[in-house]
């Protein structure tokens, strides 16, 4: 069963983005949104701009903290959070 997430959140200031992990989502979205979270109350308004799933809060954990290196940040920008349209395999 999916029950962990690492989500990616964008703010309209600077294409500046965040990475978290949390089990829910969108209560963790909606605290962003009203400010009460130190490291990213200054970049709103935020968009939730993707996340994904996993089994378990360790492996959330592990893939958030690979998505915060420079690595991690390369491959969120070029094969997550891109605008462009999937080619044929």
């Amino acid at each position: 069963m999916l029950n962990w997430f690492v989500y990616f959140l964008k703010s309209s200031k600077k294409g500046w983005i965040y990475v978290g992990s949390t089990n829910q989502v969108q209560r963790r979205f909606k605290e962003h949104c009203d400010g009460l979270v130190q490291s990213t109350k200054f970049f709103r308004p935020l968009k939730l701009a993707a996340y994904v799933a996993v089994d378990s809060e360790e492996k959330a954990r592990k893939l958030e903290k690979y998505f915060k290196t420079g690595s991690g940040k390369a491959v969120l920008r070029k094969r997550i959070l891109t605008d462009e349209a999937p080619t044929g395999a």
